[in-house]
């Protein structure tokens, strides 16, 4: 039988080359996993060095070798290429950076202004055309013209400010927009269109606000930033504009306060007059009376956090409100009193059930129209004036408390033109303080005489030359038409009102004002322009003039508003004495040969009305056989009936007869012809 092969043993191979091999990975593998927690500190320490450089990776699949799974490392030449990598990184670490610089992508090319100016040009173009013609489906271009007036480049910002106030001048409508509330009442269900139309407003509204944001912050923009000047004329040209074009839109009072905030520089510039305009504008129009509310609350504000350091034209916007005309109350600067409406009775009519049920029926129908037609409520407008009256006066009379030099010309007109409005009660403390403003005048021009006094005040050159002789001259005819707008002579006994002193004091005055050279010059300055001048311009004059009517009024005119209050007083014209007439007309004819020919034609004018009107009580001055009085006349006396008038005779009209100008001569031959027909 055949023997079984014999068994062979497995012998154990004698080691070769491979086994050495797997050997050494097995040890390089455990150093492998041995050393890598301390590869995250050497990382740290380099990573300052080299920077942010990306960790080679091994990308080598692991070799199946002897039944077990090995890890293939990187060939020895990529260990000592990365090695000699962040070896040489540390050594020079420039290399390093200019291997960076190289990884980055590359610059697109810088597009030239102009062309980029252009595109803008094209792209608001095409947006604003888009909403003009389309607005309630292209909402979105709101937030593209608002993306274009980020750009750094001034004539990109310019152009899409303006851009824009054009665009919501074209689309803002003519009511105000409300939030829209989450929830409707009753589970309502909108329309589409409705829907469409409230999602169109309410982008229209949170556009309109940031554009309204962008106009306060480039009107305060520094004159030194690029393009400053420049986006600070647009911004306040944008505010007028929108504010006069639409004043009862959401956001009035921010505009409102970036025209105010401009009105507080005391250097008036070509802005500073656009937002004069436009205020003056807003006060025209306004006929619901809310808006001049806000515009008035806040110039008082302004001017009270300025100390009341403001231009005087600021304070000649309140003359354009219409309370002027329209409010019939009487205010002070902390009550209104209101009329009481007379309701006459009527005679009852009698209408059967069915009529006056019917009548009920159209009442309330009325009532509903009036309220869809959105008309103005009268008690609203009264209560909004009456507002505004209060802080008028309030800033009026604190202006004449600290008599601020340059303001009182334009307080002073103010309060004769608000005369009619001012209450009983505010009227004594008015008179007090116009009596205190002419005491103080007196004491600085006695000490302008001084020289060390004038010496100090040449070395002050930013405060405004007084002219303390208007000061008194407003003064008066201020308190003059307060008494007029008072109706004092129905109310003398509850008012006890004395304007004896400001009567002596034009008296004193009189002679001093008949010699001052610039009797018939403006207050503004020496001399008036000439309107014949080459470089003048007749329109810039008119604008002046129509704009300060305060200012512009000559020394003549304001002394002959003066006595023409006192001699020809409207609320009682008979009532003025004798010794006033006669010491007044004296010393008016006296005047009448010191004061230039225009000048000397007025007083005569005068005169010629006094004599219309009281010529019997002045015609013994004419002739020298009918004198009353005895002693001599004074015509320097404190008083003008201690002057003793009818002690002498009018000689002055015989050298006015041979005066120079013919107008003149005229003039004192009607002036005679009125006296004497009276006698």
């Amino acid at each position: 039988m055949a023997s079984r092969p014999s068994k062979k043993r497995k012998l154990t191979p004698p080691p070769s080359e491979d086994d050495g091999d797997s050997r050494s990975n097995a040890k390089i593998q455990r150093s492998f996993f041995q050393n890598a927690a301390k590869w995250d500190l050497l990382e740290d320490q380099y990573s300052a060095r080299k920077g942010k450089k990306k960790e080679r990776e091994n990308t080598r699949l692991p070799v199946k070798r002897d039944g077990r799974i090995q890890a293939v490392s990187a060939p020895i030449e990529d260990l000592k290429e990365s090695d000699d990598d962040w070896l040489e990184d540390e050594g020079n670490g420039s290399e390093g950076d200019e291997e960076e610089q190289e990884q980055e992508p590359p610059k697109e090319p810088e597009i030239p202004v102009k062309q980029q100016i252009r595109n803008a040009k094209e792209e608001l173009a095409k947006l604003a055309t888009v909403l003009n013609e389309e607005p309630y489906e292209n909402a979105g271009a709101f937030k593209a013209l608002t993306k274009i007036g980020q750009s750094k480049i001034p004539a990109i910002v310019t152009l899409s400010l303006v851009t824009r106030m054009a665009v919501y001048k074209d689309l803002i409508p003519g009511y105000r927009i409300r939030p829209i509330s989450e929830d409707l009442p009753g589970g309502e269900k909108l329309s589409k269109e409705v829907r469409t139309i409230r999602a169109f407003e309410q982008s229209l509204v949170s556009s309109y606000q940031a554009y309204v944001k962008e106009l306060a912050r480039y009107a305060k923009s520094k004159r030194s930033e690029p393009g400053g000047a420049e986006h600070a004329t647009v911004a306040i040209t944008c505010a007028s504009s929108l504010l006069t074009t639409h004043p009862n839109f959401n956001f009035r009072s921010d505009l409102i306060n970036i025209l105010v905030w401009k009105l507080s520089s005391r250097r008036p510039d070509k802005d500073f007059e656009k937002a004069v305009s436009a205020i003056i504008t807003l006060f025209n129009n306004d006929d619901e009376g809310r808006p001049s509310f806000e515009a008035v609350s806040t110039l008082c504000r302004m001017m009270k956090a300025k100390d009341y350091l403001v231009h005087e034209n600021v304070i000649n916007l309140f003359l354009h409100l219409r309370l002027l005309s329209e409010f019939s109350g009487k205010a002070s600067n902390e009550e209104v009193d209101l009329p009481m409406q007379s309701r006459k009775k009527q005679k009852k009519v009698f209408r059967t059930k069915r009529e006056r049920k019917q009548l009920k029926e159209e009442k309330a129908l009325q009532k509903d129209m009036d309220q869809a037609d959105a008309n103005v409520l009268h008690e609203e407008r009264d209560r909004m004036q009456s507002e505004c009256l209060k802080a008028v006066f309030a800033t009026y009379f604190r202006i004449l408390k600290l008599r601020i030099p340059h303001l009182m010309g334009a307080v002073l007109e103010g309060l004769a033109k608000f005369s009619h409005l001012i209450n009983q009660q505010f009227f004594g403390d008015l008179l007090e303080a116009l009596k205190d403003l002419i005491r103080h005048s007196e004491s600085d021009e006695n000490a302008s005489e001084d020289p060390e006094a004038a010496a100090e005040a040449d070395d002050d050159d930013e405060d405004p030359i007084r002219n303390t002789t208007r000061e008194a001259l407003l003064c008066t005819a201020t308190a003059f038409a307060l008494l007029a707008g008072q109706d004092a002579h129905n109310a003398k006994a509850d008012l006890h009102l004395d304007l004896s002193f400001f009567t002596t004091h034009l008296w004193q005055t009189l002679l001093p004002i008949s010699q001052n050279a610039d009797l018939e010059l403006g207050a503004r300055s020496l001399h008036l322009p000439d309107p014949d001048a080459p470089g003048s311009s007749t329109s810039r004059l008119r604008n002046d003039t129509r704009e300060n009517k305060v200012n512009l009024q000559t020394t003549t005119v304001l002394l002959i508003r003066c006595l023409t209050a006192i001699l020809l007083p409207p609320w009682n014209i008979r009532s003025t004495p004798p010794l006033r007439l006669a010491a007044f007309s004296k010393q008016l004819m006296t005047t009448s040969l010191h004061v230039p020919e225009k000048s000397a034609q007025a007083l005569l004018a005068l005169l010629a009305d006094v004599g219309n009107t009281h010529g019997r009580k002045i015609a013994a001055l004419w002739n020298t056989e009918e004198r009353k009085g005895d002693g001599v006349f004074n015509a320097l006396a404190q008083t003008e009936e201690g002057s003793n008038p009818f002690a002498t005779t009018v000689w002055e009209g015989e050298l006015l007869r041979r005066h120079y100008c013919p107008k003149v001569r005229d003039a004192v031959k009607i002036m005679e012809k009125n006296i004497m027909s009276e006698r």
